[in-house]
């Protein structure tokens, strides 16, 4: 039996680069954010059920979806945030678990599913076991204002949008503590899967 590994964290917290470490041990790795873009491509069932719901003034030139636009109309208004979730959300879910399935029908031991909204989507379900990469909220704060360069106001803005990191680590199988340098992220990993009897061949 394959073992399915929810991967989450949240915002600035250092998960896409866990996420990455993964390949050093053959394990795939499914990405929810990466789906997401590939379920509102022309031709998607997800994509006409947008231009329909919202019109083609959404698109640009070449027919792809123009997010901006988009995220324009659903800021402010609650229903039609609502009514894209609607049509994207079970988009990503279906793909995702083909993809899953399908590497573990080709004989994965072990597969990710990254997902930054694994708890608040209720999703556990997907999965055997879930991860959540950590970091201090002083430090999630410091890396948007550096990435993002929001203000501090804005950076504490985003983070209180989401469950809080300690309240999604109280409910993970397992803790990275990414705080620290990259080495250390990636020692914790491979214990981890040490620990799981996760095949690192």
């Amino acid at each position: 039996m394959a073992l399915i590994i929810g991967l989450t964290g949240s915002i600035a917290s250092g998960k896409s680069t866990i996420s990455l470490m993964f390949d050093d041990f053959n394990i795939p790795v499914v990405d929810a954010d990466k789906l997401s873009r590939e379920v509102v491509m022309p031709g998607e069932k997800a994509y006409e059920q947008i231009t329909d719901t919202f019109g083609n003034e959404i698109l640009r030139d070449d027919k792809t979806l123009d997010r901006k636009k988009l995220g324009k109309i659903i800021f402010n208004d609650e229903t039609k945030r609502k009514q894209l979730n609607g049509i994207v959300h079970p988009a990503v879910r279906e793909k995702m678990l083909e993809r899953r399935d399908s590497y573990v029908e080709a004989g994965a031991d072990c597969v990710v599913l990254d997902i930054p909204l694994l708890f608040e989507s209720k999703l556990t379900g997907f999965v055997d076991r879930t991860v959540v990469v950590y970091v201090d909220e002083e430090v999630q704060a410091r890396r948007l204002m550096e990435r993002d360069e929001y203000s501090e106001e804005e950076a504490y803005q985003r983070i209180n949008a989401q469950i809080p990191v300690k309240e999604k680590a109280n409910l993970a199988d397992a803790v990275i503590d990414n705080n620290g340098t990259k080495q250390e992220s990636y020692r914790q990993l491979e214990a981890l899967l040490r620990k799981w009897n996760v095949n690192e061949s």
